[in-house]
């Protein structure tokens, strides 16, 4: 990486207890429109339309949002509760900035999750939600003392372990072997530790699979928790006497919902310009990053617009269940009409595009075909009128996001985000992980240029529609 290129890097952060809650205040950007921002190698040369975006979007304002979905709701894992809080909190926001808004349901896969607790509170910092195991006990809470088993072998613990909540490595090989033996010597749950993973990258929480089991369930509970949470768990149970709740649920029958939103007017057949991110996490994850920096970047781009004139219908829209595999925007165009489809010049899809991680200095056009499209080109012509060129990837090829739904179908869509220089498969350590958080994973710099990025692209092809 060029080290003479001026980047975009994590700023100082403030802690603050509110109420006994901790909040972080996060410096807002304070560059005028005209000048240089972070990380751009020129001062922008701005059209009109460019001007009535970059003065208006902020993303002090969208940290509102953020904080609400991340820290408020949590994980937001999709179809189950959490994630239709989500959906009812954007509905509610999209609706009262006067947008005819939908909410489209659609079925999906059961979850299991599980929950850590003490006595005295975990630390904070971190989420601690996990996965739970749908081959062992679901909808129980036990609590008990804590014992690192390191590998699970008969001879990693003592012989009485009765009511004790286990630390074990986890191994596929040996995982069904390890959980039974927990429960010859009635353990009174098993916390599976996965092996970290080669840096940047972190292991996410993940529901243990015991598929020997799935005729006769594991009578305990049996959870998988992220790189983070095990680190943490082993030193909090090195430095003393540690007592844990475990607690597990299995969320059945489940529907998710993407929230539509359109401005209100009478033309119904003219062209489309989309806007959109994902909402939902992972297990564990409070996802200020991933994705609730593309959910408020396009909350904000809603607020913006609507009230610009437009040749073109703008249509903002909030994915659920995408970590599922790409679940909600799939569905949203297996159910568009041909005639439907061919009336959407290009979806700009927001993707993790505000983390701190100083190493993401890149901003990726990603593409499903590989090739530009209408939503590449907007947004690198926009970079070049802010300033932003060479920090601006040439179109790579990618999809693992939303904008493969649309590109499969022949759609004009690409992914946008913020990710290592080398390559988009560089990705923040907090991703997927307990600790992507506002306070450890959001940089309102480079929020509030990506809002520009897409603002200034996204409005363009709504004018020259």
């Amino acid at each position: 990486m060029d080290t003479t290129k001026p980047s975009l890097s994590r700023r100082g952060m403030l802690t603050m207890a509110i109420g006994g809650a901790a909040t972080v205040a996060l410096p807002a950007p304070a560059w005028a429109a005209g000048e240089q921002r972070p990380g751009a190698v020129r001062p922008p040369s701005l059209t009109a339309s460019d001007l009535q975006v970059v003065r208006q979007v902020s993303a002090k304002r969208a940290l509102k949002d953020l904080r609400v979905l991340s820290e408020g709701i949590g994980p937001r894992i999709g179809g189950t509760r959490s994630e239709k809080r989500a959906a009812d909190y954007l509905s509610g926001v999209l609706d009262r900035l006067g947008y005819d808004v939908t909410l489209q349901p659609f079925p999906v896969a059961d979850k299991f999750l599980a929950q850590l607790d003490a006595p005295r509170g975990l630390p904070r910092d971190l989420c601690w939600q996990a996965g739970a195991s749908p081959h062992a006990a679901l909808d129980v809470k036990v609590r008990g003392d804590v014992l690192d088993a390191g590998a699970g072998g008969p001879a990693d613990y003592p012989e009485d372990v009765t009511g004790k909540v286990l630390l074990i490595d986890y191994l596929v090989a040996t995982r069904e072997t390890v959980v039974a033996q927990a429960v010859a010597r009635g353990a009174a749950a098993v916390i599976l530790l996965p092996a970290d993973l080669v840096e940047p990258r972190r292991a996410s929480a993940f529901s243990p699979q015991l598929p020997g089991s799935a005729g006769s369930p594991v009578p305990i509970p049996v959870v998988g928790v992220a790189q983070a949470q095990k680190h943490r768990l082993r030193a909090l149970a090195a430095g003393g006497r540690l007592k844990l709740t475990v607690s597990t649920v299995a969320h059945r029958g489940l529907t998710s919902h993407n929230v539509l939103a359109e401005r209100r007017r009478r033309e119904r057949t003219g062209p489309v310009v989309m806007v959109s991110a994902h909402y939902d996490t992972v297990i564990g994850a409070p996802g200020a990053n991933d994705d609730g920096s593309g959910t408020v970047l396009t909350l904000e781009i809603a607020r913006v617009l609507r009230r610009l004139p437009t040749a073109a219908t703008l249509r903002f829209a909030l994915w659920g269940s995408e970590e599922g595999g790409l679940i909600g925007s799939r569905y949203y165009v297996s159910q568009l009409p041909q005639a439907e489809r061919d009336r959407i010049l290009a979806v700009y899809q927001n993707d993790m595009v505000a983390t701190s991680w100083d190493p993401a200095t890149r901003y990726w056009l990603l593409s499903y075909t590989g090739e530009p499209n209408r939503a590449t080109d907007g947004v690198a012509a926009a970079a070049d009128r802010l300033g932003y060129a060479p920090r601006i990837s040439p179109v790579t090829l990618r999809g693992s996001s939303d904008h493969q739904s649309f590109q499969e179908v022949g759609i004009a869509s690409a992914n946008f985000s913020w990710r290592g220089e080398e390559s988009p498969a560089l990705l923040e350590p907090p991703y997927h992980s307990p600790e992507d958080t506002i306070a450890k994973n959001v940089s309102l710099e480079r929020l509030q240029v990506s809002m520009e990025l897409i603002g200034s692209a996204a409005y363009r092809t709504a004018l020259d529609a």
